[in-house]
């Protein structure tokens, strides 16, 4: 296995790698058609098999503290995608990932990484694992229509019709939330420091 940076010839492999390696995880509806690009500098990496990208690490980082995580002093950098292809989970590749972003991010001087993740316990054990800290969560919502909307939300365009709502509670009152809505995710960020 091979990780090295990410090239542009690798966007298809990439966003085969992260569709499949999403399907099973709470973020099954994220679907990407194409890689994101960042405003701020980036690490990408790829772990690379027989000329085939079986897992990936992308983290945007801060040259200015507060542009681009949300807690913490001085710099650090944002894991927005890391994932293994399903085929080649449980062989340490996500960690070998993890570790090269590691290293990189401290020769560059970043003090910690945050990253945020729904409420899959596999993914949440393999943060806690790797000496990620949970620090804070809220929910996202997934309403869709009919009595689920009533009293959520109405138009106030002539003739449109909310038909699907996606929402973040960041409310005290989580448990009503869960209880009143069929799909609720426990969204929860996880912080590592570095130094």
């Amino acid at each position: 296995m091979d990780i090295r940076r990410y090239k542009e010839e690798d966007e298809l492999g990439w966003v085969r790698c992260r569709i499949l390696s999403f399907l099973d995880t709470a973020y099954f509806d994220n679907v990407l058609k194409e890689k994101e690009k960042y405003e701020n500098p980036s690490i990408e990496l790829v772990a690379v098999i027989d000329n085939q990208i079986v897992g990936l690490i992308d983290i945007e980082y801060e040259i200015e503290e507060g542009t681009v995580c949300s807690r913490g002093k001085g710099n650090g950098g944002m894991i927005w995608h890391i994932a293994v292809h399903p085929d080649f989970r449980r062989r340490g590749i996500g960690k070998k990932l993890l570790l090269e972003a590691e290293n990189i991010s401290k020769d560059i001087g970043l003090n910690r990484l945050e990253a945020w993740t729904r409420d899959d316990d596999w993914v949440i054990k393999w943060y806690e694992a790797n000496h990620f800290e949970k620090v804070e969560s809220y929910l996202q919502v997934f309403i869709n229509g009919g009595e689920e909307l009533k009293g959520v939300l109405r138009s106030e365009v002539p003739m449109l019709y909310p038909v699907q709502v996606f929402a973040h509670y960041v409310g005290e009152e989580k448990e009503i939330v869960k209880n009143k809505f069929k799909r609720v995710h426990e969204c929860f960020c996880f912080e590592k420091q570095l130094s």
